[in-house]
Parts: structure tokens; C-alpha cells; sequence
């Protein structure tokens, strides 16, 4: 069974869609995959140019043997070992994912191991920093009695910030509010890279006086050395990941325990195949793996699967509240997108990721092939 032909289906309005990504072999057998978004028609170029040559005519049989092919097209392409070079190999990876699922009519979880449960806890998660702190509450008390939510994340602090706040005093404003409306709802937060060490302690105390559990990124993430001390002087997990690409870095955060909880983005890593692999080493040095799934795209399905599958995974599925308002390129991209039910999604028995293309949107994307012809 080999790949003969490539084709990709970009967002033709917004710059910060998706790029679906069909794999269709010599035997009529295919697959759906995506690439992040963002700049997906970046990505989509370097599939084009850096993977799809190398890997027309491969033998995709042995699902097994998938590692091989993408550590190939990686290692051809060492002087190219950036996020877009990921980004891409997580298109065609997830695709031929699907494609096995089809094959033998089974959903991807159960390719991947077996699964512990198909009922994934997941938690509300909230991308906005422009919102008050009272309205944030509402919106989250809104989610508890429509969906049945039971853990939310919020912002806190700017976007690679340099200590300052979104504006004055909404960080501890918004902690505290948190803290006395959610007694039995697990809280957890996103810094975004905004701390120096030591104000990402002083904000992780108030953190913990509030009965927040989870402090994400607190500082700039290339700081290994900054973060890895909030980790030693606080008590709650301190998690990361979601920002890098490297294979190598990951076994740096893990081994020397920079953080307490690893967070891999699947489409940002290069696909299932490599995010396994760090998956399965945090396991061995006994650390749990909430991979980061921001946006109702596909990283959201593939990051389901993926958590009922591994031994490590964490309690619950980033699963972003955020609607047209904030993602206008997310809507009407797929049939049958999974919903919220009293906390919980399931997966359900449909071959591969489950999810189908919405043709119309399809129809509109720009559209490309390769079949090495």
C-alpha cells in the first residue's frame, strides 16, 4: 500500500485557517489529516517542496514503520528542523492515521493502544485576555449550567509580557474572583510566556492561595533554566511544552523536570507518531502528558484519541470556549464535530478521527496536489 498522491484543501479567506490534508494510496485506500493553523499556506508550501517528494511512492502498510518515514523526511531535511518543516510532517502524519482507522474500520484510539476509556473529561478553555474578570465568571458559570463544565482555564498576565499585566491589576483580580465563585471546579491558568522567575513565583503564591492547581508557561518557554526554578518553589504543577518542536527538548524538560506536567502540541510536534514518543518517555520518568489543543480544529480530535489511548495522560482535554468572535476560520469546516455533554466527550465508534470534511468547505479552499508526476 503506497502513497500516490497528496492533495491539500487551504483556507482561502483567513490567514489563520487550516489546511485539511487527503493521503489516497495505489490501493484507492485514504486519509484526513490536518495541518496546524496559522500560517497554514506556509506550512502547506513546505509540505509541498520538503515532504510530498519524499514520500510519493512510500510504503505505508505497516502503520508500525510510520516513525521511519517521518524521522526520514525529518533527517532529509536537517537543515530545515523548524516549526513549519513540523507542521507539515503533522499533516501527512495524521492522515495516514485516519487512513489505517478506515482500513480496518476502527477509531484511531484503538490503533494506538488500548483504550482506557473513550469518555474524556475535558476542560473549559478560555484564549481571551481582553475580557474583565466578572464577565469571565459569568461566561464560565454560563458553561457549567449548558455543558456541564467542571474545570476552566484562564488567562493571566500578557503574552510574552515582561511581568506587565493586560492591564493593571486584572491578574490578581481575576485569581481572586476565580478562587471564591469555582470552590469545587479544578482551575487552572495560562501565563504565556509573560515572567521573569521571580514575579511568576510571587503571582504562582497567589495562584495557590486561590486553589488554582495547573500554571502554564509562566516563563518565556525558551527559558528553560527560569521556568525550571518556578517549578522548585511552588507547590502547584507547573506545565509546558506546547511551544516546541524538538524531540531532544523534550527529553530536557522531562529528564531534568523543568516542569511537572509536559504539554506537546500534536500539530506543532509533527504528528501522532512523535508526540507518542515523548508521551511514552514522560511515562517512564513517571510524568504526566496534557497535550495542548487550543482551537476546535482537528489537534482537538487528535489530542482526544490520543489521551484515551496513553498510560500518562492527564485528567481531562483542552477543549477551547471561544466561537466566531475570537476564531471566525473554525466554523464549518467538519460534519459532526464532537459537543460537550455534562463535562465529557465521548468518542464514538466511526472509523479513524470520526470526523468528515464539510464539502462545502472544501469547495471554497484553495487547492493543491502532488503526485510526483
Amino acid at each position: 500500500m503506497k502513497i500516490t498522491k497528496i492533495e491539500t484543501f487551504t483556507d482561502s479567506k483567513f490567514i489563520k485557517g487550516v489546511t485539511l490534508v487527503k493521503v489516497t494510496t495505489n490501493t484507492n485506500n485514504f486519509g484526513w489529516g490536518q495541518i496546524s493553523p496559522y500560517n497554514s499556506d506556509i506550512s502547506t508550501e513546505v509540505l509541498y517542496r520538503q515532504v510530498a517528494p519524499f514520500v510519493i511512492g512510500a510504503d505505508i502498510s505497516n502503520l508500525n514503520e510510520l516513525g521511519n518515514l517521518i524521522d526520514f523526511v525529518y533527517d532529509k531535511q536537517h537543515k530545515f528542523p523548524g516549526t513549519y518543516m513540523c507542521r507539515a510532517l503533522g499533516g501527512l502524519d495524521t492522515a495516514i492515521w485516519d487512513l489505517h482507522g478506515r482500513l480496518i474500520n476502527k477509531p484511531v484510539c484503538d490503533l494506538i493502544g488500548n483504550c482506557k476509556t473513550k469518555k474524556i473529561r475535558v476542560y473549559g478553555s478560555s484564549m481571551k485576555r481582553q475580557i474583565t474578570p466578572a464577565d469571565e465568571v459569568d461566561r464560565f458559570k454560563k458553561l457549567i449550567d449548558d455543558s456541564g463544565f467542571n474545570a476552566f482555564k484562564f488567562r493571566i498576565g500578557s503574552e510574552v509580557g515582561g511581568n506587565l499585566d493586560e492591564w493593571e491589576g486584572r491578574t490578581e483580580e481575576i485569581i481572586s474572583l476565580m478562587g471564591k465563585n469555582f470552590a469545587n471546579i479544578d482551575l487552572l491558568v495560562d501565563a504565556n510566556s509573560c515572567y521573569t522567575p521571580d514575579k511568576a513565583i510571587e503571582i504562582g503564591k497567589i495562584l495557590e492561595s486561590n486553589g488554582i492547581i495547573h500554571y502554564e508557561e509562566p516563563c518565556p518557554y525558551w527559558e528553560h533554566e527560569w521556568t525550571k526554578k518556578v517549578t522548585e518553589n511552588l507547590d502547584l504543577n507547573i506545565t509546558g511544552g506546547e511551544q516546541d518542536n524538538s524531540i531532544t527538548i523534550f527529553k530536557k524538560y522531562i529528564d531534568e523536570k523543568i516542569v511537572n506536567i509536559i504539554q506537546p502540541d500534536i500539530l506543532y510536534l509533527g504528528g501522532i507518531d512523535r508526540t507518542l514518543r515523548v508521551a511514552k518517555y514522560a511515562s517512564k520518568k513517571n510524568m504526566i502528558c496534557t497535550p495542548h489543543a487550543a482551537n476546535m480544529s482537528l489537534v482537538t480530535i487528535f489530542t482526544l484519541h490520543l489521551l484515551a489511548a496513553i498510560e500518562n495522560a492527564g485528567p481531562y482535554l483542552e477543549y477551547s470556549i471561544e466561537g466566531e468572535d475570537f476564531y471566525p476560520w473554525q466554523n464549518n469546516i467538519y460534519y459532526d464535530y464532537p459537543k460537550v455533554d455534562n463535562g465529557y466527550i465521548t468518542i464514538d465508534d466511526k472509523p479513524g478521527w470520526g470526523i468528515e470534511p464539510n464539502k462545502n468547505w472544501l469547495e471554497k479552499a484553495n487547492y493543491k496536489m502532488f503526485d510526483g508526476k
